[in-house]
């Protein structure tokens, strides 16, 4: 504590200014005044006193001590206040004004003072100190006489309390107001150029403000007191809070509130109460919006929940309780009371329309005991948020208006413990909408489109590696049922449908598929076969007739055996097991044409290619009419994300591994700028295999939806040779429509330059495109599984093929070359080496070296076109080695072509031919038909079918050669 001014001091005074010196006598006196009021009055207060039993009194005894705390720190200030005073009094030479705490840290100052001056309005609004000066009457009965000596402004009259109350509140104000005096004495004494005059006019503001806080404080805090005094109660014991201000009163300035009707309006500093009977409802002023347009002597306040008119019969009572709602609200936001002053500033403040905070849900509905905590806007949940209920239901995502919409993760919890159902999910107002990834409880996984919080357009429905029976479907649905084009493999089964859907039941016409081999055609009604139909069996039998609903022959049919006999009449099933039947078995008719058993393809005509997969090149096309905006991209086209396990285990991992887009509209330009850059053929080749290889781009994420559903579809037991002619139409469909979307995004992005768009392609040139552009630059996204068709429906042929090819094998080059007619002028005897003791009739695997190796470049390459080139070199390979031999440019005719062709294709020996043949034919641009690639292709074909004949299949002899073996 400090003492008396020594002589020294005191002669130092008159080197300092005036304003210095009553600066120091000012802190000198309030310093002891915080210490007569810490010893001889707070700690008095709260000590040696009964002990509080009750929570009234206990909370009355800690508001008290937290003001005993704060006095504390204010005398603490003071005397740091002090001891920089004194410093620059005892060396003014070399101690500027700047070191003085009430210049250097008058931010710190003013705190210390705003603290204990909450402390002290916190007493008064509880009425601390009478409380307290009850509990000890008797103390302070004896005590006044000594109160009023030690401060100033304690009256004899009145009760005690009432003495504190002003003996604790009268040495702070006077304080702060002879700060501001002399402070301003200060200022105005010095030059505008002095160092320190920028931290003077800075102090000198903040002390100024400090008093205009006080005395509101001090208003507030007087108000608030007796407000508690004319409640009842109930509504009382629900509001009175230490911290809580009054800020306005319906019955000072009269507010009419609709269409809650309400008694009586009460504006705090954190809340808005609206009193109606013995009811009390409350609004937390953060979430609270004031609209800004008025209409007449009302205006419009926006709660999460409810909405209020606020109306005054006066112009000025509505105006005033607009400003102090909406300053009111603006305080509330930033967490702290108003300093300098509420509402004070050059501008008038305006809360924020967007905000951040949490809110539970308590009217009727489906938010209801729901907790939002995230961005609102205007009232409502907006941007991003996290939405959790009581049940354990949480959603995390984007919100808009108080709606579910954009991306979010839903979790709802199951019956079961720790099961849950996983939406990873585009949302619009409020239902899922768009593409969407859902994990369900139940082992599934849906991955496809929703409408209304329903699955509808293409989607995925697997059930997981865990669980006890396999099923996948893959196909369209409508209004949460599978409708429409569809496949579902059944593992449990072995079954493979491919077909009609209608209300979650096959329905129209369909094929099912064994794991046996069995295949049936026909037309499906309420998940069953009814009516005629074709059954396929693995050897190659024919069954044409009616089914029963589980499959079973029964009634008029006829079965065309593999050796071509007919059997036609009726079938059933009798008593015991197997079939049975009767009928006309015809074992003179001619064997059959393989086309029409073993090559017979199914479901031609019945599904037409280009209404398929409509499911998946409809949110395409609506991205591309949309004009493909950034923020519809996801929706539209689906997002890649990994199956996250720990979502089902544990709400706290409510995150998506999900490819983010930073600029995902920007991102969108430079696509399009792309693809307006490169329009020559050569670029666009380029730009198209890029696009189609990136799984970002619009293009590439079509190509791998369609890549998995032609998997779904022939993969498995799909796998079936009677399904060829279907795959191989529906990649050309493909080819097809993945131009068109080329040509789509092209037009937009023609439309945003403002340039004109291209004219509709004719019917020819988009076919060239097709064929000669986007098939072989999508075909490689097939070829296993088309391959592997092709590979089915000629089995038998390549397995003749590739017996002839073992027997030719076992030729020398020579006898080979005799043994196919090869004239003997054209055989390459100059390119075989001989060793020692080797005769020519014993080299194999040396003539026609070079066209060999080419042509087994074939199965290196997916792209018919490509196959096609390496045929085209294997011919100039042939040619070039006879003009070699012949030592002259020479054509060859066909006539010496073949036998030279089957000399190459036998030592080869390419696996499976006949597949690769009959692919490049299907998949061939149809503009080289007639062309020099149609003449090698029907050569080749002539070859292999010639291989296939018996008499390759006859070993050579010693006869027949001349030469030992």
């Amino acid at each position: 504590m400090s003492g008396p001014r020594s002589q020294a001091e005191a002669g130092t005074l008159a080197m300092c200014s005036p304003e210095e010196a009553a600066l120091l006598r000012l802190e000198e006196v309030f310093s002891a005044t915080l210490a007569r009021i810490n010893s001889r009055v707070l700690q008095p207060l709260f000590t040696d006193a009964p002990e509080a039993s009750d929570p009234e009194s206990r909370e009355c005894l800690q508001l008290l001590q937290q003001l005993h705390r704060s006095s504390q720190q204010l005398w603490e200030v003071t005397e740091d206040s002090l001891r920089s005073l004194r410093e620059r009094l005892c060396h003014p030479d070399t101690i500027g004004l700047e070191s003085l705490l009430l210049l250097r840290g008058a931010d710190h100052v003013l705190q210390v003072h705003v603290e204990y001056i909450e402390s002290y309005t916190n007493c008064v609004v509880m009425q601390a100190f009478q409380k307290a000066a009850k509990r000890r009457s008797d103390y302070w009965r004896r005590q006044r006489k000594a109160l009023r000596q030690l401060l100033w402004g304690v009256s004899s009259e009145g009760s005690v309390g009432t003495a504190l109350v002003q003996a604790l509140r009268q040495p702070l104000t006077h304080h702060v107001q002879q700060y501001v005096l002399l402070l301003l004495s200060l200022r105005d004494t010095m030059g505008e150029r002095h160092p320190t005059q920028e931290l003077v006019v800075h102090a000198t503001t903040l002390y100024g403000n400090l008093q205009s806080f006080v005395r509101q404080a001090l208003d507030q805090a007087v108000a608030t007191q007796a407000l508690w005094r004319t409640l009842s109660s109930r509504p009382r014991d629900a509001l009175c809070t230490p911290a809580r201000r009054l800020l306005q009163d319906s019955q000072d300035v009269p507010v009419t509130v609709t269409p809650l009707r309400a008694e009586r309006v009460l504006l705090f500093d954190d809340v808005l109460v609206l009193l109606q009977g013995h009811n009390v409802h409350t609004f937390d002023l953060k979430l609270v919006w004031v609209d800004s347009e008025q209409d007449g002597c009302m205006f419009h306040l926006l709660t999460p929940e409810e909405e209020f008119f606020f109306g005054s019969k006066d112009p000025q009572g509505q105006v005033v309780w607009q400003w102090k709602v909406t300053q009111a609200v603006c305080q509330a936001l930033r967490g702290k009371k108003d300093f300098p002053l509420l509402g004070a500033g050059l501008q008038p403040s305006k809360p924020p329309i967007c905000r951040s905070m949490a809110y539970t849900f308590l009217a009727e509905g489906r938010l209801c005991q729901a907790t939002y905590e995230g961005e609102w806007c205007q009232g409502r949940p907006h941007g991003k948020g996290t939405l959790k209920w009581p049940d354990g239901r949480n959603h995390v995502g984007n919100f808009c208006q108080g709606l579910e919409h954009g991306f979010g993760i839903c979790l709802v919890p199951q019956a079961s413990e720790d099961k849950f159902d996983c939406y990873k999910c585009h949302w619009r107002e409020g239902s899922m909408c768009g593409y969407g990834i859902c994990e369900y409880g139940t082992q599934e996984v849906y991955k496809g489109y929703f409408q209304e919080g329903l699955r509808h357009g293409f989607g995925v429905l697997e059930s997981t590696l865990q669980a006890p029976q396999h099923c996948k479907y893959t196909g369209h649905w409508e209004r949460g049922q599978r409708s429409g084009y569809g496949v579902e493999e059944d593992g449990d089964r072995g079954e493979h449908y491919i077909g009609m859907w209608q209300a979650d039941q096959r329905h129209g016409p369909g094929i099912m598929v064994t794991q046996a081999g069995v295949c049936y055609q026909g037309t499906f009604q309420a998940d069953k076969m009814v009516g005629p139909g074709v059954l396929l069996s693995e050897d190659d039998s024919l069954y044409e007739g009616t089914f029963t609903r589980d499959l079973t022959l029964m009634g008029k049919g006829k079965v065309t055996f593999p050796n071509g006999f007919i059997l036609e009449g009726s079938f059933g099933s009798g008593t015991g097991r197997g079939l049975h039947t009767q009928g006309v078995l015809d074992t003179a008719a001619p064997l059959p044409d393989p086309c029409i058993t073993c090559k017979r393809q199914l479901g031609l005509g019945a599904f037409p290619v280009e209404s398929r997969w409509q499911g998946v090149y409809g949110p395409f096309w609506d991205f591309i009419r949309a004009g493909c905006p950034g923020d519809l991209q996801e929706a539209l086209l689906g997002f890649h994300v990994q199956s996250s396990r720990e979502l089902r285990k544990s709400q706290e991992y409510l995150c998506c591994e999900r490819t983010q887009l930073d600029d995902s509209a920007g991102r969108m330009e430079d696509i399009l700028e792309e693809l307006l850059q490169h329009r020559d053929p050569e670029a666009l080749q380029q730009c198209l295999s890029k696009a189609l290889s990136n799984s970002l781009h619009p293009l590439g994420k079509l190509l791998r939806t369609l890549m998995l559903t032609f998997q779904a579809t022939y993969a498995g037991i799909g796998a079936n040779k009677h399904l060829q002619g279907l795959a191989q139409e529906e990649v050309k469909q493909h080819a097809q429509e993945l131009w068109a979307a080329y040509r789509g995004l092209l037009q937009v992005a023609l439309q945003r330059k403002g340039q004109a768009l291209e004219e509709e392609e004719d019917t020819d040139t988009r076919d060239r495109q097709v064929h000669g552009l986007m098939l072989p630059l999508m075909l490689p996204s097939f070829y296993s599984e088309l391959f592997t068709l092709y590979l089915l429906l000629h089995e038998r042929e390549d397995s003749l093929y590739s017996q002839g090819i073992t027997n030719l094998s076992l030729f020398p080059d020579t006898k080979l070359l005799e043994f196919l007619d090869v004239q003997k002028h054209l055989w390459p005897l100059k390119d075989l080496t001989l060793t020692t003791n080797q005769r020519h009739s014993l080299v194999r695997d040396k003539c026609f070296l070079s066209a060999t190796e080419c042509l087994q470049k074939v199965i290196s390459t997916m792209d018919p076109r490509e196959k096609l080139q390496v045929l085209e070199r294997t011919y100039g390979e042939i040619e070039a080695t006879v003009s070699r031999v012949l030592g002259q440019e020479h054509k060859l005719p066909m006539d010496d072509l073949l036998p030279l062709l089957l000399y190459v294709v036998s030592r080869a020996r390419i696996q499976h031919l006949g597949a690769e043949i009959h692919l490049i034919r299907d998949m061939m641009d149809p503009i080289h038909i007639g062309g020099l690639y149609d003449f090698l292709l029907t050569a080749l074909e002539s070859c292999y079918e010639h291989i296939q004949k018996e008499d390759m299949h006859r070993l050579p002899s010693r006869r027949d050669s001349g030469e030992p073996w």
